[in-house]
């Protein structure tokens, strides 16, 4: 592995299963969000062009950080190299980690 560690992180948005290969990935000043920085996107070629990699780097131009909410996350990977960053149905092949219901501090059920 060389110095630099880039990895791969794989979440759920709107049914459908994001991959996207970042420099930075760490627990976020917002409570329940992973923050993702310095996000990779493969170099075009003028032989290949891959849409859904397309639609990644127009969805995330401009972004410098994007906060991605825990219970969406599938997978974080430290790879060795980025590869392609994809979007692919998720309908039936992946389910959300259930979370427990979380309440404010001090609140009692007064049932």
């Amino acid at each position: 592995m060389n110095d630099d560690p880039i990895y791969r992180i794989s979440f759920m948005n709107q049914g459908e299963v994001y991959e996207i290969y970042a420099r930075n990935v760490g627990q976020g000043e917002m409570f329940a969000f992973i923050e993702v920085e310095e996000l990779i996107f493969g170099e075009r070629s003028q032989i290949l062009i891959d849409s859904s990699e397309d639609r990644l780097k127009n969805e995330f131009k401009g972004v410098r950080r994007t906060f991605i909410p825990i219970h969406s996350i599938i997978r974080i990977d430290q790879v060795d190299r980025a590869g392609s960053g994809r979007i692919r149905n998720g309908e039936g092949k992946v389910s959300t980690f259930p979370m427990p219901l979380i309440t404010p501090r001090g609140s009692k059920d007064k049932g």
